[in-house]
Parts: C-alpha cells; structure tokens; sequence
C-alpha cells in the first residue's frame, strides 16, 4: 500500500498556508537537506534526506502516516512527481513557482517561446543540439553539466544567462562569462540576432511541426538545379527522422535543401560544403526560413574536426573515400546517402556493411505533371536517384 505523500514546491518564499498545514501534519518529512533546513519541521518527524532518489523514496515508502516531500519550484515540472507516480502513488501536490519561470521572471525576459530543456540525469548531447536549433532555451543542468554546456552554447554565438540557489540568500541571476566557475541549476541562452517571432504565439516553445514539407525546389535559392529535388527529398526526409534533441551532419550540402528541412522539424544541422557560393546560399536559405543551423566551409572530412558528434548523416553523392572517412569521422547510428550513378551504388553498400552498417535502399522516378500548348498535360520523367540507408548494428 502506497504512503499518503503530499508534494511541496518550494522556491524561498514562505510557504503556502496549504503547504504549511501539510507539512505540520507530516509524520516523515523528505527532501534535499537544503529544503529541509529551509523549514521548521514538525517536532516529531522523521527525517529523510534526498541524496539517492531510489534509496530516499524506499524510506518514504516504509513510512507509516502521512509523508511531505519538500522539491525545488514546481515538483511536477521534470521533478520528482513523476518518480512517485512511477512507483503506483498519486500524490498531491502544492507547486510553487519553477525554477525556470523565477529565472526568466529575474531576467525581465518574456519565455512564451522558449524551449524548455532537461539535462539534469540526461544526455547533455541532446540538449545541446536542441538549444541550438532554437533561438531561445531553458536548460535545467546537474553539476557538471552546466559549465560545458554554457561554453558551448556561447561558442555558438549564444548570450548565456545563469541562474543558481534561486529564492535563496544566496541567489545569483546573471550573464555567464568565460571566467566564472559557477555550476548553476538553470542556463537561458539567447540567439542575439534573431527577432522575435510575429504577433503573439499559440504553443510554447517549440514552433511545432512544419505546416509541408518536400518543398518545391522554388523555394529554396540554388544554382543550376543542383538541388535534391522535393520527391527525393520526401522519402530523405523520413530517412533523417529530424527532431528536436537531434543531431544532423549534411556533408556536400550545396544550397542546402535538406538541412534546412531538417532544421525546420527542430533538429541541429551542420551543414558542410567547401563552395563559398553554395555557403552563401544555405545561409541565405535558412534565414529565408526562419531556421537556426550551422555552415561549415570546408571538405570532409578535414571539415569536421571538433564537431559534436551526429545522430545521423546525410550525404548527397560525393566521393565513396570521403563518404567513409565522414562516416568513421562521426560514427552515427544511421547514415542516409543518395546517389545518381548506378556503378556506386555497389561500392557504398560495400562501404557500409565494412563498417558494420545494416543497409537497405530504393531507386526513385518521379514523373511530373506538365503542361501542353493546347491545356493538356503529359509525364515529364525526372532524372532517377538511388537513397540508400544504414543503421548500425
């Protein structure tokens, strides 16, 4: 039989006169030790301090009576209100205001549009590329975390705000510079250059999923048809699977068709083309519309050196030696390449399996509706393409 467990959010305020009742009815109080020193604990409570969550909610379990359970802001936002239910309690829960929201409230910034973001006991790697796709997030760290995560945020050109032991006498809220040695619980970054977005929104954070996609090559600026063309494009796409927390290499980019696709369902994009031209282009395309992604001038695979690594490649074509070595390079779960010769295809699927790649593959032909003199219409054959894909063993 479960406990009866009561939540209180605290957030250095006094509390709640309905948290304050639920705390002097409590026979075991649980929390982290600065909870509960912050607190006048009833007199015959038992004590559990929050060190390892499974072992602290063992105690809480064996206890008889009622159970407080004292966490930071709102306990049901990536708090430990979930951790109870898991164990089959439906607790109640008295929140206070979350970290987050007391972070940008001390900032003057408005956070409608931001992504909120957890690396706390997390892959710190997803939450990166996340933040960096978006041109405004929250980020809730653990020690350890933060300080990487907050270089690398403004090595990206991002403003870094931290904000640690709010609602405490020691409450700090401030820009992160290069020196500071704190490891604060929340980081806000901001992309500088971007606007804010037009009127005002109706879902937070994230824009949501792209109203198309497989656009027409209309829509992107390109020089001389070198463009992956929208049918190509499609089946790409769902090869990538790009999302938020998702980590995009796109080798041989040209005017960047795809990385901007990708970048429009939230994933991080690199994309990598030694073309200054086409470079110009990505950048001209992704602004066209409204995506965050990153261009790297270069060749790979010297191009890459210090790049995080990827959840997945792209490549259009390119030669099989540079494709491998890209591949070795990032060593991703999943490799998609397309290709227009027939006699390559062979050599790539012996290149991925080498390197202990599951491989399967299709050839597309699209043919376009187009139009005749006397308003009729005909097939106009599309150049055919060869996408193949690889999932590591």
């Amino acid at each position: 039989m479960s406990p009866r467990i009561t939540v209180i959010g605290c957030d250095g305020a006094p509390l709640r006169a309905e948290a304050a009742a639920a705390l002097a009815a409590a026979g075991t109080v649980a929390g982290a030790p600065r909870h509960l020193d912050s607190v006048t604990l009833p007199p015959a409570a038992d004590r559990v301090e929050i060190k390892v969550l499974d072992d602290a909610l063992d105690a809480v379990w064996s206890a008889q009576g009622q159970v407080a359970v004292l966490a930071s802001g709102d306990p049901g936002f990536f708090g430990i209100v979930r951790a109870i239910r898991s164990r089959g309690a439906t607790p109640a829960v008295i929140p206070a205001v979350s970290s987050v929201a007391l972070a940008f409230a001390r900032l003057g910034l408005d956070w409608d549009d931001a992504l909120v973001i957890s690396a706390h006991g997390r892959d710190s790697r997803r939450a990166l590329a996340a933040a960096l796709a978006h041109p405004k997030a929250a980020i809730l760290t653990a020690p350890g975390t933060a300080r990487q995560l907050g270089d690398e945020l403004a090595a990206a050109g991002r403003t870094v705000y931290l904000a640690e032991r709010l609602g405490t006498p020691d409450e700090r809220v401030g820009e992160l510079t290069a020196k500071d040695p704190a490891e604060p619980n929340v980081l806000i970054a901001v992309d500088p250059t971007a606007s804010d977005r037009d009127g005002p929104g109706w879902l937070a954070g994230h824009a949501g999923v792209p109203d198309g996609w497989a656009l027409p090559e209309s829509a992107f600026e390109h020089r001389d048809s070198m463009i992956t063309k929208a049918e190509v494009r499609a089946l790409v796409l769902a090869r990538l699977a790009p999302a938020p927390g998702r980590a995009i290499w796109d080798i041989g980019a040209g005017s960047g068709s795809v990385a901007v696709e990708c970048a429009r369902f939230g994933a991080w994009v690199t994309a990598v083309e030694k073309d200054p031209e086409q470079c110009a282009k990505i950048r001209h395309n992704a602004a066209a519309h409204g995506v965050q992604l990153r261009v790297v001038a270069g060749q790979a695979p010297m191009a890459l050196a210090g790049l995080p690594a990827p959840d997945v490649i792209f490549a259009g074509g390119g030669d099989n030696q540079v494709l491998a070595a890209t591949i070795r390079a990032g060593s991703p779960p999943r490799v998609v390449v397309t290709l227009a010769a027939v006699d390559r295809v062979g050599q790539v699927i012996r290149a991925l399996t080498d390197m202990d790649y599951r491989f399967d593959g299709v050839q597309l032909q699209a043919s376009r509706l187009s139009g005749l003199p006397g308003g009729g219409h005909r097939l106009a054959a599309q150049n055919p393409v060869f996408v193949l894909w690889g999932e590591r063993r």
